[in-house]
């Protein structure tokens, strides 16, 4: 006897793939490219000196290793959590699969936080509003956002994202404008005269690294996007090229308007490279505020769709995996990460939060790379994923695990 197909049980609603490689693209741009930026150049010019361009490339690569075994990775398994399953796929372990789900949801999580607590301290300059309202106010329409649906949000995200990308070529195109005085010749700096300092630039390139970090939140919204097997490796890859390209163009500029103890020495390097062209600080300031904005708003997304994902991976509760059936988004997902980034940012100061992402993430790294390793001994990869040579997802590890390394002794020998 066949059942009434209206006494059957409603099917449980999926999220809606309505990503492609563009918005895709827009979306890792806009969560590696962020208001860290803006400070970051300074501080990898008072160690590489007139060499900056070129550790802002050595970065550029260091990083590419592992974003070219995430190409391959969300091409075999474009699920939510990607990580967390690579790693179940290739070590056949639960408990390792769900921490690192975690450490990456908690990596958002607190990135989040102290994203917001720092572009509230930006507002702050530009209107009078108490620091607790800013916070509240700046959480729960980002949240309301992401619920709203992957389509608008990440619609929000690109547009921020171009906003972001127009401040840096305001950069650039004021340095063009004025001809570069100020700085080091152009033509200098393309070709340096001063000796290769082998510490600075591998300084440098450590903390250049943290520049290109975010392209890996790309695969966490992997059952949101058409033909993931396609679009994941061409947007990771597309991320990693325009977010290279704007650094080495924005460095270039920087030390040719600045002398370089000035650039060095600025808290606000590009404010300063922008005002000393002419241009008005407090545009960069109102840019910086947004691109804050921006980073909450595709961590927020990231960090409920790997709670999302473990969900349904069996690792997390099942209310965490259920999907709203108008918006087609994990509310509940979304409505935990909200509240713990609203109690973090309330809660602790921007140093405690920021402290902690980094050494997490390269952990990740690390772990994933040496995943792709250990699948591709088992065997070749399937038909639409990229094949990569077996030794680079080794070269990633180890590029990851020195990394981590070094952060970890830097911040060791502080405490001493």
């Amino acid at each position: 006897m066949t059942a009434d197909p209206k006494l059957l049980p409603e099917p449980e609603p999926e999220l809606a793939r309505r990503l492609g490689p563009g918005l895709l693209t827009l979306y890792g741009v806009g969560t590696t490219i962020g208001a860290g930026i803006y400070v970051l150049i300074g501080e990898v010019a008072a160690r590489a000196g007139a060499w900056t361009p070129f550790t802002f490339l050595l970065a550029a690569l260091l990083a590419g290793a592992t974003a070219l075994s995430f190409t391959e990775l969300s091409a075999r398994m474009p699920k939510s959590a990607g990580e967390a399953l690579y790693v179940r796929e290739a070590f056949a372990s639960e408990g390792l699969s769900l921490i690192v789900g975690l450490m990456v949801a908690a990596a958002g999580i607190i990135s989040a936080a102290s994203v917001v607590v720092g572009g509230v301290g930006y507002l702050r300059t530009l209107i009078a509003i108490p620091e607790a309202l800013a916070i509240v106010v700046l959480c729960a329409t980002l949240g309301g956002l992401a619920i709203w649906g992957i389509t608008e949000s990440t619609l929000a995200a690109g547009a921020l994202t171009l906003v972001e990308i127009g401040g840096l070529m305001l950069v650039v195109g004021s340095g063009i404008a004025t001809g570069g005085e100020g700085g080091l010749p152009v033509a200098e700096i393309l070709v340096p005269r001063t000796p290769f300092p082998v510490v600075g630039v591998f300084a440098g390139a450590v903390l250049a690294f943290y520049a290109f970090i975010g392209f890996e939140d790309i695969v966490n919204v992997a059952e949101e996007v058409k033909d993931p097997a396609r679009a994941m490796p061409i947007a990771i890859v597309a991320t990693l090229v325009i977010a290279g390209s704007l650094y080495l163009a924005v460095s270039v500029t920087a030390l040719a308007v600045l002398p370089l103890v000035e650039l060095a020495g600025s808290p606000a390097p590009l404010a300063l490279v922008y005002a000393a062209a002419g241009g008005d600080a407090r545009l960069l300031g109102a840019i910086a505020v947004l691109a804050t904005v921006n980073g909450v708003l595709v961590q927020m997304v990231m960090a409920s769709r790997v709670l999302f994902g473990l969900s349904r991976q069996g690792s997390l509760p099942e209310f965490l995996g259920r999907v709203h059936a108008t918006t087609r988004t994990p509310a509940v997902a979304t409505v935990l990460v909200v509240a713990a980034i609203l109690t973090l940012a309330l809660l602790f100061p921007i140093a405690t939060l920021a402290g902690t992402t980094s050494l997490v993430t390269l952990a990740v790294f690390a772990l994933c790379n040496l995943a792709l390793w250990r699948l591709k001994r088992r065997g070749s990869a399937p038909a639409e994923a990229p094949n990569l040579p077996i030794w680079l997802p080794v070269i990633g590890a180890l590029v990851s695990l020195a990394v981590l390394a070094v952060e970890i002794g830097r911040r060791l020998s502080g405490l001493f």
